[in-house]
Parts: C-alpha cells; sequence; structure tokens
C-alpha cells in the first residue's frame, strides 16, 4: 500500500459534492481513515454556479471528490466553475466504472485526478499523492484568474464585434493590466478589421499549439494595441474552420495570464461557441429591439437553455436602441422572460467614425458613455439596475421562451 502524504491532505477541508448517498457514505468511511484530522463535508445535489462559493463555504483550502457519473454533463459544467475558483481548489472525480474517453473528458476539463468505485485505499493514497505534487505548482499560480465575458450576438449585424472591442478597452480604465481581445470567430471574425491590425497568426495556432504555450510563444501570437492584447481570427478562411469543437484549451492558458479575457463569438450556436460559453463567466447576448433580431434572441436563449447554460451568467444587451424604432425596453424583458442588463444607444455617426479610425468610441459620444456605464457594471462599479416592469398583456408575445 502507498503512503499518503499528510500534508497533501491534513490542511484541507475535504467535500464530497454527490446525489449518490450510497457512494458518498462508502466514500467517507474511506475518507475518514486515510486523512485523519481533516474536515469532511457533503453536498447532496449538485449546487448551481451562482450558489457554489457559498455551499462550499470558505477557509482553508478545499480538495472535492466530485461525483461525474450521476448526471455527466451537469457535473462536468460544475467542474468547470470549480476549477475557476482558483488553484487552491483541487478537484477529484469520482466515477462508476472505466470510461477511458469520460476520464480524459474530467481530466481535461481540470480534475486532479479520478477514483473509481469501488474505491479503495490504495486509489486514494495515489489521488492525494497526485494532489501533492500538483499543490507546490499551484502555490506558485494563486494569482486570481481572468475575469472572462463572451460577447455573443442573437443573430448577424447586431454590432457584437464592436462591443467586445470597446469592452476591452474600458477594462483598462477599470484598473485592468492584463487585458485580452481574442477574435473567436472562426468564420467571420472582423476585429482585425475593426482595428486596422494584421497578424500572421491566430487564434488556430495558439489553439494547435495549447500544449507547448509559454510566455514566449504566446507573446508572438498577439497583437499590442494601446495596451491590450489581441488574439484574431484567421484572415482567410482556413479548411475544417467550421468543424472546431473547443476553445478551452487556449483560453485556459490565457485565464492565468490575464486580468480580463473579452471573448468576440460569432454566435450561439455549436460546439464551438458552447464551450466558449461554458468557459465564461458572463455571458453578453446582444440584440437589438427590433422584431427580426428579438425572435433570434428567443431562439438563442432557448438554445442556450437547452445546452445547460446557467441563465445566471447571461446578460442581454440591446444595442442600437431607439426609443421611436422598434420594442421598448420594458416589453423586450418581459416578451424574453429575461431581464435587460444594459441597452446601448443607436449613435451611428460616433460608432461609423470610431470604425474608420480603428479606435474606440471617444467618451463624449453617447455610445462611449453607455460602454463606460456598461463596463462600470460588469466590474461591479454600480448596483445592479432594477428590474424592468412586467406587462402581463404582453407575455405571450413569444410564449415558447421561458427562463
Amino acid at each position: 500500500m502507498q503512503n499518503h502524504d499528510p500534508a497533501a491532505s491534513g490542511s484541507r477541508r475535504a467535500i464530497v459534492i454527490s446525489p449518490n448517498s450510497r457512494m458518498a457514505e462508502e466514500l467517507d468511511t474511506l475518507l475518514r481513515s486515510r486523512m485523519p484530522g481533516s474536515e469532511t463535508s457533503h453536498i447532496r445535489t449538485y449546487p448551481s454556479p451562482r450558489d457554489l462559493s457559498g455551499a462550499m463555504g470558505s477557509g482553508a483550502a478545499h480538495l472535492v471528490f466530485l461525483d461525474v457519473n450521476s448526471d455527466r454533463e451537469q457535473a462536468l459544467q460544475l467542474l468547470a466553475e470549480i476549477v475557476r475558483l482558483g488553484p487552491a481548489v483541487q478537484v477529484i472525480a469520482l466515477l462508476e466504472g472505466n470510461d477511458p474517453d469520460f476520464i480524459l473528458r474530467c481530466l481535461r476539463a481540470g480534475a486532479a485526478d479520478f477514483l473509481m468505485h469501488p474505491f479503495s485505499a490504495d486509489q486514494l493514497d495515489a489521488a492525494l499523492q497526485t494532489v501533492s505534487r500538483l499543490q507546490p505548482a499551484a502555490d506558485a499560480a494563486a494569482h486570481e484568474l481572468a475575469k472572462i465575458c463572451a460577447v455573443m450576438p442573437a443573430k448577424g449585424a447586431c454590432g457584437a464585434s464592436t462591443i467586445a472591442c470597446n469592452l476591452a478597452f474600458q477594462w483598462k480604465r477599470l484598473g485592468a493590466k492584463r487585458i485580452l481581445l481574442a477574435d473567436l470567430d472562426p468564420l467571420t471574425g472582423t476585429l482585425s478589421f475593426l482595428l486596422k491590425i494584421k497578424s500572421i497568426y491566430s487564434f488556430l495556432d495558439a489553439l494547435q499549439r495549447s500544449r507547448e504555450l509559454d510566455a514566449d510563444l504566446w507573446r508572438s501570437m498577439v497583437t499590442q494595441v494601446s495596451g491590450v492584447d489581441v488574439l484574431l481570427a484567421p484572415e482567410l478562411m482556413v479548411e475544417g474552420a467550421q468543424e472546431l469543437q473547443d476553445p478551452s484549451p487556449l483560453i485556459e492558458y490565457a485565464r492565468h495570464v490575464y486580468d480580463v479575457i473579452i471573448i468576440d463569438t460569432g454566435g450561439v450556436y455549436g460546439n464551438w461557441n458552447l464551450n466558449a460559453a461554458r468557459q465564461a463567466n458572463e455571458l453578453l447576448l446582444v440584440t437589438t429591439n427590433e422584431l427580426p433580431a428579438l425572435q433570434a434572441a428567443q431562439r438563442a436563449l432557448s438554445y442556450l437553455d437547452a445546452n445547460r447554460i446557467g441563465r445566471w451568467k447571461m446578460r442581454l444587451l440591446v444595442n442600437r436602441y431607439h426609443r421611436d424604432v422598434g420594442l421598448s425596453r420594458e416589453v423586450i424583458g418581459t416578451a424574453l422572460h429575461t431581464e435587460v442588463f444594459d441597452i446601448l444607444p443607436s449613435d451611428y455617426e460616433a460608432v461609423q467614425r470610431s470604425l474608420m479610425e480603428g479606435k474606440p468610441a471617444p467618451a463624449n459620444t453617447a455610445f462611449g458613455k453607455a460602454m463606460i456605464q456598461l463596463a462600470d457594471r460588469l466590474g461591479g462599479r454600480t448596483e445592479q439596475g432594477k428590474k424592468a416592469s412586467s406587462l402581463s398583456g404582453l407575455r405571450g408575445l413569444f410564449s415558447k421562451t421561458k427562463s
């Protein structure tokens, strides 16, 4: 039998997250014998990402034993959120059987190791040794991970890329020192046009070399614009770009390097965009107040719900808002059963001028002022706005959308 290192576990609080009471009880017996002196607590259901920090509590570093078998997809999403809490939290996945493909998914999602039921002392000791080896590297990298905002248009031409571009530069004003603006639209990425820059590298190069990324290699792949690092999409159409599945490897590297990451995506649909949404702390869904765009927003919300992207992280933005054209803010919120997080005014002249100059919109323009307000809210500078009032007579406008 392997000798486990008490230092790997003695100072940690063990948390078992499992809806399977039989599995949790068997593991608890083993933990009492192999991790003496460590506090162990149990969470009997998968907590929502919103409630995760409260459910886990605070204090010493955590060692989380996560049942990934009872509901695989929900568990994987929860695993990704736990990993975002930082390197002081290590996760050991609990499985019912040997499934190499699923084990690999768990490890790629951030699990330090795994245990297969029925659990044994040898398995647990080996997992604790793995955690012990990872801990020095985790301690060295124990800075706060990047805040990730994914900007997604409900349909084309809603201005999502313009918002992403302007938002990245706003974070400089909020004090962020390391900012990444990543164009992860493999088919129609436009940030190179908006910022009037070019690069021989794109996110595809970073993705293909994700296993060997280091500071020097990464620096060669990004282009700095006024203190913001920009990772561009391919300049030309690349064969197989539409078949890309997961940007997580490059996002995972970047989140340890930057304070803020703004991801510009091509939309909500497909695994590539869904996986970007899962990585994000906040998802900004951009629409306008015109009926076709709002119908697209309805469908986008339903698609994200069906793929278990939590409503807690979604922020509905209404761009190019004009009070006299299209639906009002109150009607939009009621029709989509979703609070409108913010509205950005129709300011054609200022936006077009900034596009021509390849610069963010000036702070003295209507759009520039709205971007300042949006960044302040996302950065916690202002209180959340009051919920839009309900208009009960309009609840049937988009009856299929439910929160």
